[in-house]
């Protein structure tokens, strides 16, 4: 047999010399740029990333190393956060097994936060991907890759933080020195060079707004008038803001805004601009003080004068939460419960069920019947049983509970709202009744100084107590909530009482007139004779309606209720005229 010599091996396909094939090693690329400079370029940063990164892959073609189609791009996003759109598919094509290596230019262009680059190297290690950086040569499967990699990040993050404090200390500096720094402009002002550039035709609307508000005094009528002028907010070009009726949140900042002054403001601080103003300084300085008279003031606290004992408590027949509110008006404060359709909406455009209800009357109206139940002993037994309680010592607490109805109002603000707060779970305002869902087991305890009754399932359990009740109109637009099942604690009406007050001074008068006529009287004070009689009347009431309104539990009359007689003669006039005034004030 003939020796031929070795064996040459046939060639594969693949090259090899018929070894198994090598595994594709598929290479993510990402890329990143902070600001959108020069992204509109033919070949930008974006494309000279990913040039350098697919030269890298190609260099390790020999170990299967492919890159995908997929493109990886961030432009004009900050590395200081992990809300970026490719970021986020590129973390869910990890996820679903689609990556094998992520490749970046360099290290901060993945993260520039030592805390996201440990949440990103986590999801890496979870799918088993790699990390590498071309111009740093890293390589994340080992250790000393980790703290040479961790080390750089400690350092761009320190590079992100200064520049911050560089960015904001030029920004500083620039309003102390009175020059706008960008942004939208606001209504009145244009943008040339870079600059704020009065536009005449919107100055006049911004003049016309400011002025309106010292007549109106009330920024949600000067909405409805606006809007009925067809006034609209400043458009920004290149987007779909702007140009729509302006809020009442927009109005409130731009008659705050000092930039209409002429001033630059930087956290707190005003200085003058390098722009021209357009409101003058007694505008100005009128409409601030109009702003602060009528300031709506949202302190719901136990510490103020008046608090509001019902907060989060009160909804309306719609279930719309109904929220505390007041107004100010010559030094008195009114407080309202207002559903939030009212707060959000103009009168003209809110729900018809949308409530707005006086905070005393309503507060009255709950803890009347809170107190008239505590001192209902047959209901409190009632409900004790219904409840499955059982107690050796039933008598003292229902003694302790009609105690407590009966101190009710010699208590604290502050321990009424607080146990108001645990006794009622909703309050809700329909058109004829009040409902009073009240918690039955706080009830039971209510008094005591710790729970001494056995409650069997009465978790959430409550009972409703009903209080007929309507909203009635008395004035112009006063709202009053009357309570037509039983008479509601009020403040007494100051009004009622100075004109009591008036008639015992009247009749002082009369008395030590020493035959003086009511007309020689009514000229001494300066009033019409006709006034001075009509209320001289009113100290002939007896007692028992003076003791009634004193404590301010006078019945209310609707202006319907207060018509006048049909034509009579001029004596049964003027006995009608003093009646329809005792109707007004006393009801």
């Amino acid at each position: 047999m003939r020796w031929r010599g070795p064996t040459r091996k046939r060639a594969t396909p693949n090259g090899g010399s018929g070894a198994a094939p090598r595994s594709v090693h598929r290479c993510a690329i990402y890329t990143r740029k902070s600001s959108e400079e020069g992204l509109e370029q033919e070949f930008n940063s974006l494309d000279a990333q990913r040039e350098a990164c697919e030269a890298f892959i190609l260099s390790q073609k020999q170990a299967g190393w492919i890159a995908l189609p997929a493109m990886y791009d961030d432009g004009g996003v900050s590395g200081g956060t992990l809300e970026r759109p490719a970021l986020q598919r590129l973390l869910a094509d990890i996820a679903a097994k689609q990556v094998d290596t992520v490749v970046v230019y360099k290290v901060d262009r993945l993260t520039r936060s030592l805390a996201d680059f440990a949440k990103i190297v986590d999801i890496f290690d979870a799918s088993g991907v790699a990390f590498v950086s071309v111009t740093q040569q890293f390589n994340t499967t080992s250790s000393m890759g980790r703290l040479t990699l961790n080390m750089l990040l400690f350092f761009a993050q320190f590079e992100r933080e200064v520049t911050g404090e560089r960015i904001r200390d030029k920004i500083a500096a620039s309003k102390r020195n009175g020059m706008w720094m960008g942004g939208y402009p606001a209504l009145g002002y244009d943008v040339a060079d870079r600059k704020l550039v009065v536009n005449a035709t919107e100055a006049e609307t911004v003049r016309h707004i400011f002025q309106r508000y010292t007549e109106l005094k009330s920024v949600r009528a000067l909405k409805e008038e606006l809007d009925e002028a067809g006034i609209l907010s400043k458009a920004r070009s290149g987007r779909r803001a702007g140009g729509g009726p302006l809020g009442r949140g927009a109005l409130y900042h731009m008659l705050q805004n000092r930039l209409y002054r002429g001033e630059i403001t930087h956290k707190g601080s005003a200085y003058p601009g390098q722009h021209e103003a357009i409101v003058g300084l007694e505008l100005w300085e009128h409409v601030q003080s109009c702003l602060v008279e009528n300031r709506v003031g949202r302190d719901h606290g136990v510490d103020v004068t008046a608090p509001s004992l019902l907060t989060g408590l009160v909804f309306d027949g719609t279930g719309e939460r109904m929220s505390p509110t007041h107004a100010n008006k010559k030094g008195t404060r009114y407080r309202y419960y207002v559903s939030q359709s009212l707060i959000k909406q103009s009168r003209s455009t809110a729900p018809a069920d949308a409530r707005r209800v006086p905070a005393a009357d309503l507060e009255g109206i709950v803890e009347n019947r809170v107190c008239a139940l505590l001192q209902d002993q047959t209901a409190i037994y009632d409900l004790a049983q219904t409840a499955g309680a059982v107690s050796p010592r039933l008598n003292v607490l229902l003694t302790a509970a009609t105690e407590l109805g009966r101190r009710w109002s010699s208590l604290l603000a502050a321990k009424r709202r607080a146990m108001l707060h645990a006794l009622v779970a909703r309050i809700t305002v329909c058109p004829d009744t009040v409902e009073i869902e009240v918690r039955i087991a706080p009830l039971l305890r209510a008094g005591t100084p710790r729970a001494e009754f056995s409650v069997v399932s009465t978790d959430g359990a409550t009972t409703v107590l009903s209080v007929p009740a309507k909203i009635k109109r008395t004035g112009m637009d006063t709202k009053l909530l009357v309570d037509t099942a039983a008479t509601v604690h009020r403040e007494p009406d100051r009004s009622l009482l100075r004109l009591l007050a008036q008639a015992h001074q009247f009749r002082e008068m009369v008395m030590a007139g020493q035959g003086k006529g009511m007309r020689v009287l009514a000229a001494e004070v300066g009033l019409h004779p006709s006034y001075f009689a009509r209320t001289f009347r009113l100290s002939f009431l007896s007692p028992e309606i003076v003791h009634v309104i004193l404590q301010g539990r006078q019945p209310l009359l609707t202006r319907g209720q207060r018509g006048r007689k049909p034509r009579q003669g001029r004596r049964t006039q003027r006995y009608c005229k003093s009646k329809d005034l005792l109707a007004e004030r006393v009801g």
